[in-house]
């Protein structure tokens, strides 16, 4: 299963970066979220861990990065991974900026009925509270 959601905005796509590598500051927009944080600089490899509003803690690791475009972090979950990808690019003055969200694994249909629907849900308001971050500060 995957699924994705893009936004556009006139704010820089730094803005939108800053925003999305500062892990402390997740549940500010992400409303699924009550804590999160990451073991040392955001990087390749880096790891660090989530809490859900309901569920269980998870950890995550940085498994693919380029700087100032696109990350994805990985969840091991039972014979499956949470793959959450974001990146973003400009054109003529406007930042495109999508989410996008990946099950894949043994188990990936069955997560992606229980977890999926409820993160696709949540992406449009999650992703326009960022925008709202961006365009205000």
């Amino acid at each position: 299963m995957k699924f994705r959601h893009t936004v556009e905005t006139f704010a820089t796509p730094e803005k939108i970066w800053a925003i999305w590598t500062d892990v402390e500051h997740w549940p500010r927009w992400d409303t699924e979220l009550q804590e999160a944080f990451l073991n040392g600089p955001f990087e390749l490899g880096a790891m660090g861990k989530l809490t859900p509003k309901r569920g269980r803690v998870s950890t995550f690791r940085i498994s693919q990065f380029n700087l100032g475009t696109s990350y994805t972090f990985t969840v091991r979950l039972p014979l499956c991974t949470l793959n959450v990808h974001r990146y973003l690019v400009s054109r003529a003055g406007t930042t495109y900026f999508t989410h996008e969200v990946s099950f894949r694994g043994l188990l990936a249909f069955i997560f992606g009925l229980f977890l999926g629907r409820q993160f696709k849900a949540a992406l449009p308001d999650v992703m326009n509270r960022v925008k709202r971050i961006a365009e205000t500060e």
